[in-house]
């Protein structure tokens, strides 16, 4: 980081801690959001549509001040600022929720998702999983869920061709530092290694780890590319992030704001689909267009099922984690998307 952006994110860091109480619904008249990801990212278009519309319905009475990765802290750090009462939204990747709630790892399980867009996308923004189950056990970490939505496929971007669990043997993979994604990739015969999103390019050009998992846009943003010599599409997970709010904030927010957010979060749930498939359209060929020599490999369906199977034993340590609660969100998200594969297909 340059002097230059180190005192921006500083001056950015000093704005938002000099109004860190928790403010009450007369006096927010700037809410402030902070996003896991940089401009240009899906969670930067998703937060300027959501500043673009409570500015437009609050006729201005309410400010929305976006802070880009970078300019608070890390993921982790950013959801105790929520939960504190410093922020009053940020995204919230399952990769870091699952330390304060561990049921919420089940999203970080491999191959736990529909291959079906449309039916994760109704899953994560309506489904009675998220919003019955999980959404209580965030309240009482001092976090109101307000949306969950789909940020596309994660892709592996490697030093190696990677083809069956046993190509990934020391092999030195990237991982968000959740436990279960971590023996996700044990599992799958990976050495996970955890590390914040920002020292990850540094870490594949000096080769400290051998890849990472990400979604098309987030390689292409980030240059994760520059620095990788495959990408390869192995069906293991889909990024999903939430919206959250401090809990306090939300409960003093008068009912017809309470409504107004929750009408732009539904409003939102189509525009956020369209962006993720346009941005990964528009970055692989980005991608493409910088390094058209780079490989690019689709797993089969005989291949992902090595990988699908060796993942398997994650399941059992994310019920050993969360307990019985784990199992029940388990079975249920289980069915739930089972159920929906079926109502789309007309069965």
């Amino acid at each position: 980081m340059t002097i230059r952006k180190f005192g921006m994110a500083l001056t950015a860091a000093a704005a938002v801690f000099a109004g860190s109480a928790v403010v009450s619904a007369a006096q927010a008249e700037t809410w402030k959001f902070a996003l896991e990801e940089i401009d240009g990212s899906v969670q930067d278009a998703y937060a300027e549509r959501f500043k673009e519309l409570v500015e437009e319905r609050t006729n201005g009475e309410v400010t929305v001040q976006i802070y880009p990765y970078g300019t608070l802290g890390t993921s982790a750090q950013l959801t105790e600022l929520v939960a504190n009462g410093t922020l009053q939204f940020a995204n919230a990747s399952p990769g870091h929720l699952g330390s304060l709630v561990p049921e919420v790892n089940v999203f970080n399980l491999p191959y736990i998702l529909s291959q079906s867009d449309e039916v994760n996308k109704k899953v994560l923004t309506e489904g009675e999983t998220v919003y019955n189950m999980l959404a209580p056990k965030l309240k009482d970490k001092g976090l109101h869920l307000i949306t969950m939505y789909p940020e596309g496929d994660m892709v592996w971007t490697t030093n190696k061709e990677v083809r069956s669990p046993e190509d990934f043997s020391g092999f030195k993979m990237r991982t968000m530092t959740s436990p279960i994604l971590t023996e996700s990739y044990k599992a799958m015969g990976a050495n996970p290694t955890p590390m914040p999103y920002g020292e990850v390019y540094g870490a594949l050009q000096l080769k400290q780890i051998d890849g990472q998992v990400n979604p098309v846009f987030a390689i292409e943003e980030m240059k994760f590319y520059e620095v990788s010599d495959y990408m390869i599409w192995a069906g293991q997970q889909e990024f999903t992030t939430t919206v959250v709010a401090n809990q306090t904030f939300w409960e003093n927010l008068p009912e017809d704001r309470r409504q107004m957010v929750d009408e732009v979060a539904s409003e939102l749930a189509d525009f956020i689909f369209d962006v993720k498939t346009q941005y990964a359209e528009e970055r692989l060929e980005k991608i493409k267009q910088a390094k058209p020599d780079m490989p690019m490999i689709e797993l089969t369906e005989e291949e992902r099922a090595k990988f699908k199977e060796a993942a398997m034993g994650a399941r059992d340590t994310f019920i050993e984690v969360g307990g019985e609660d784990a199992q029940k969100v388990l079975d249920a998200l289980t069915a739930e998307i089972e159920e929906t594969e079926k109502e789309m297909q007309g069965g």
